[in-house]
């Protein structure tokens, strides 16, 4: 039987999705092949690259002004692609601290510029995000970085930070698509698709046009988002079965309603377990209320010695995955867009009798 995947990622699919690649699998579109088995430099699979990137741009409502580039190495090959594209002859980037995966972007951005830490979230156990009135920009920046949502630590930004002219870059690894967004605020933006996506392999890429074309002398060619534009993405072999179930999950959102709906849904789904936890004296969650994650649902039990029990009576009950992260323990809850309301009301009766 089929459970409730909380994972943080790789994460779970659409029913309709899944039912979707499982008859398509062995003969797509009446190649005779499967997507995974044709080139794709061929007519058929450039036909599912243009249309995919055409359906990502009708649901963010992306400007003329932007590239959409569809990358390997995921959000991680990305904390090196900034850096070594974003720069342009300038030594210092800005760097917001609100939890693990942002610490690990401006640990790997040191390696080509000086990182300037604009604010740091480390001495509340990263569970708030300061005002901006309150950070410390550099004049001299490139760009300014933030990780949107983290998924570890379950912090997410409700707002957009002003940065001026300095370009805005944030990692959406774990909520892209999850409600609609203004791009224009934004120099780029990135994201890892195995969370809301689709299945581990691509990073998707905004960035907006004038932010191209200078990067590094040093800069490896598959690093060069240059080298992505000219070739709308196929400069070298893509993850096919990766960007092809992308592609399906797109159409899927649109059927959904688009992003607007998926906001509605999304910000449903968080406040049934935020509100279920604030009124327990079992459960508790100790991120500041404006800045907890819609995707993420960072939770844990007065009793630790529990945490075994649970997990495995959750996992027996078809609610899988549920074991915070390492660096931070506890419980944690990932609701993507393909976690239906279902599955959430399933968890809250769970913890419910858990808990009695």
């Amino acid at each position: 039987m089929r459970g409730y995947n909380f994972s943080a990622g790789p994460a779970m699919l659409p029913l309709e999705v899944l039912d979707q690649i499982k008859e398509e699998l062995y003969d797509w579109h009446a190649q005779g092949a499967s997507v995974m088995e044709i080139s794709h430099r061929g007519e058929a699979f450039q036909q599912l690259a243009a249309e995919s990137e055409q359906d990502f741009r009708e649901l963010l409502s992306i400007p003329d002004n932007y590239h959409v580039l569809f990358v390997q190495g995921g959000g991680r090959g990305q904390f090196s692609m900034v850096p070594l594209n974003l720069l342009r002859g300038k030594t210092t980037a800005d760097y917001v601290n609100t939890g693990v995966w942002s610490g690990m972007a401006a640990k790997e951005a040191s390696k080509y510029c000086h990182v300037n830490q604009v604010t740091s979230a480390e001495n509340s156990s990263f569970t708030s995000i300061s005002k901006q009135i309150d950070w410390k920009l550099s004049s001299e920046a490139a760009y300014v970085h933030i990780v949107d949502n983290e998924t570890v630590n379950g912090v997410e930004f409700p707002f957009i930070p002003e940065t001026g002219q300095v370009p805005l870059v944030s990692d959406m690894s774990s909520n892209i698509l999850s409600k609609p967004i203004e791009i224009s605020r934004y120099g780029l933006l990135y994201a890892g698709v195995q969370k809301n996506i689709g299945p581990a392999g691509l990073a998707v890429v905004v960035v907006r046009k004038d932010l191209v074309g200078q990067a590094l002398p040093s800069t490896p060619c598959l690093y060069d988002y240059q080298n992505h534009v000219d070739q709308k993405s196929l400069y070298n072999t893509p993850p096919t079965f990766s960007w092809y179930v992308c592609s399906l999950v797109f159409k899927w959102l649109k059927k959904q309603g688009g992003l607007a709906k998926m906001g509605e849904i999304n910000a449903r789904k968080a406040a049934k377990i935020y509100d279920y936890i604030d009124q327990s004296d079992f459960y508790y969650n100790n991120v500041d209320k404006p800045y907890r994650s819609r995707m993420n649902v960072i939770f844990r039990i007065r009793d630790e010695s529990l945490y075994p029990e649970f997990l495995t009576q959750a996992t027996s009950a078809g609610l899988l995955f549920l074991k915070g992260h390492k660096l931070v323990g506890g419980l944690r809850a990932s609701i993507y867009n393909a976690m239906p309301e279902a599955g959430v009301d399933a968890l809250l009766n769970f913890m419910e009798d858990f808990r009695r």
